[in-house]
């Protein structure tokens, strides 16, 4: 098996500094389904996928490091149908989610997108292909 035999991104990890905060924003916010929840670990299933999270730190492998406030680590892109993309900004206005970029036509790409970020402050992509 080498390398170029992957064919698919079966799970992301996001490290937390604050978990409990993004845990709850994952759950409650994004409406996403527990798949496991422990004290340094929870994971969503997002379709076929699952998003992770666990503590910030040192762990058996490595030692994460700090990260810079307000510094985002990744951005993370969920495709809905195009009538979704407003309908999730006007949820999450709702709900008092800062909104970096509201709905936003960009041509280029055929896509609809929605700007926002998590309380880790990675960058959420909401969007929709036209």
């Amino acid at each position: 098996m080498s390398l170029s035999e992957i064919r698919a991104l079966d799970y992301t990890v996001l490290l937390c500094s604050r978990l409990e905060e993004t845990r709850a924003f994952y759950r409650e916010v994004m409406k996403f389904p527990v798949e496991t929840d422990r004290e340094n670990w929870v994971s969503f299933r997002v379709g076929a996928t699952l998003l992770a999270l666990r503590p910030r730190g040192q762990w058996s492998v490595c030692d994460d490091g700090n990260s810079i406030s307000g510094s985002a680590a990744v951005q993370l892109a969920f495709r809905v149908s195009l009538p979704a993309v407003d309908a999730c900004h006007a949820e999450l206005v709702d709900k008092g989610v800062p909104i970096l970029r509201g709905p936003t036509d960009l041509p280029h790409w055929r896509h609809r997108t929605l700007f926002f970020r998590d309380p880790e402050d990675n960058i959420i992509e909401i969007y929709a292909e036209y």
